[in-house]
Parts: C-alpha cells; structure tokens; sequence
C-alpha cells in the first residue's frame, strides 16, 4: 500500500473527510507538506483527550478552608523589616517562586 493510501484510511478510521478532499485538490509540494504535516499528528491521542473533555470530574473534598496570613498593615515596623530582609535573603539565594492569583472581583465589581 502506498504512503497516499495510508493517509487516506487514516484520516476516515479518525472522520477526517475534510481533509481528504483537501488532499485531493492539492499537488506538488503543497500535498507533500500536507501529507508530513498529517504524519505528525497523533489522531489517537487527540481522540482520547477529546472524550476525557467529556467525562464528568469527581471532586473529592470540597469544603474550603481558610489559609494563615498575616496582615501587612498590622505588623509591627521591626516585624515588616526582619520580612522584608527575609525576602532579600530568599531572593539572592534564588529560593524563590513566583504565584499568580486571581482575585479582587470583588472590589472590582462592587459586590
């Protein structure tokens, strides 16, 4: 069986069709780049993650807790400045992460 056959069984085992026709009106080089384009992908794993988008996610615990914190308006003035030398050391000894959070809908929204 020839590479072209190959692609084409592929692409129906998957419902790819469309791109059959596609493979149909090309020539040359544009249906070659194509045809390595399409042995790229993994129609397999594409299938897999599509149906896993459709299984439902059980949460195993749902209750929310409140997390430890320290309000930096009422520290102390020694207390902000032995944390804020904290930070300094933390940061030249590359021992840091960086968080992203979302938050703050609320102010923002005025509920």
């Amino acid at each position: 069986m020839d590479k072209m056959q190959d692609i084409i069984e592929q692409l129906e085992f998957y419902k790819q069709n469309h791109i059959i026709e596609l493979l149909h009106k090309l020539n040359g080089k544009e249906k070659e780049a194509l045809i390595e384009q399409i042995n790229k992908i993994d129609f397999h794993q594409i299938m897999e993650l599509y149906a896993n988008t459709k299984k439902k996610i059980e949460i195993k615990e749902n209750k929310i807790e409140n997390i430890a914190y320290l309000d930096k308006e009422k520290l102390s003035k020694e207390q902000k400045e032995e944390f804020d030398n904290l930070g300094e050391l933390v940061i030249k000894n590359a021992q840091y992460a960086v968080v992203t959070m979302a938050g703050g809908q609320g102010t923002r929204l005025r509920t």
